[in-house]
């Protein structure tokens, strides 16, 4: 999962190395923010693909996935579009757990 992350990042002109103290954290601030939200858009999908029930063989399957993590990055790119810069992880945090209420709520519903 993080070589996937951060093969986007620097396709995207992102910094990706990591600190010396914590090498499970990165260097630049906001290559971290950008793999905290990938990270949090990924439990996102899973949850949300895992709640998708598949019934009509493997197409229908590929069609419904692919469907499901459109909805889901949509979500989450909505939900931190509204995100102001100068909010930092504090405000990423506030959005992911946004999410989790948002996703509590509609499997409670169901």
């Amino acid at each position: 999962m993080r070589s996937a992350f951060e093969a986007w990042a620097q396709r995207d002109g992102h910094i990706t190395r990591r600190r010396e103290d914590k090498p499970e954290e990165y260097l630049v601030y906001e290559t971290q923010r950008r793999w905290v939200i990938w990270q949090a858009a990924l439990a996102h999908g899973a949850k949300a693909a895992a709640e998708t029930p598949s019934k009509f063989g493997e197409q229908a399957m590929q069609q419904d996935e692919a469907a499901v993590r459109n909805r889901v990055l949509n979500e989450v790119l909505d939900a931190f579009s509204d995100l102001d810069e100068s909010a930092g992880m504090e405000g990423v945090l506030k959005v992911i757990q946004g999410l989790k209420k948002k996703q509590k709520a509609t499997a409670e519903q169901a």
